[in-house]
């Protein structure tokens, strides 16, 4: 794949991979944007050896997910991670305000399992197929549908509370 072909790919699907990437962050764009660019960069490298344009959204999209795992258990190891509850009632006056408008919703996200998590993002918030999702995730589409009925059933639990 050429570098052209390559940006010409990433432009169409950048949006929507930010949008996940920052779901799953639990609405922390900094996260986001630092595993983001790592993903990218990872793609950036393999994509020479890759020459499947149609498939390249979910090949992208199974990038990021793993980068983004990788990046949560770095931030696990090191004891970075911030539970998302611990910002609770914080008070400020800046355009920040904006990021706490779905902590509910971030929450209850974040409390997911990251498998669930991941099929929910992509599911609802990408409006990907669940075939699509299975191959980004590599699993059978019958597992997808699994952690999409658990994932329902957790965040319907988490937000009546």
């Amino acid at each position: 794949m050429t570098r052209e072909i390559f940006t010409q790919l990433v432009r169409k699907e950048l949006p929507g991979l930010r949008r996940f990437l920052l779901a799953a962050c639990s609405g922390n764009s900094d996260e986001a944007d630092d595993v983001a660019q790592e993903a990218l960069m990872k793609a950036y490298v393999a994509s020479r050896s890759f020459d499947d344009a149609a498939g390249f959204p979910a090949w992208l999209y199974r990038i990021a997910c793993n980068t983004l795992i990788d990046h949560q258990r770095k931030q696990t190891a090191r004891g970075t991670a911030i539970d998302i509850s611990q910002v609770d009632g914080v008070a400020t006056t800046s355009r920040s305000d904006d990021g706490f408008a779905y902590q509910e919703l971030y929450s209850a996200i974040d409390g997911l399992n990251v498998s669930e998590r991941t099929a929910v993002l992509l599911f609802y918030m990408e409006d990907r197929p669940i075939k699509e999702i299975a191959a980004i995730m590599n699993v059978a589409e019958g597992t997808v549908k699994g952690y999409l009925s658990r994932g329902r059933w957790h965040l319907r639990t988490k937000l009546r509370k």
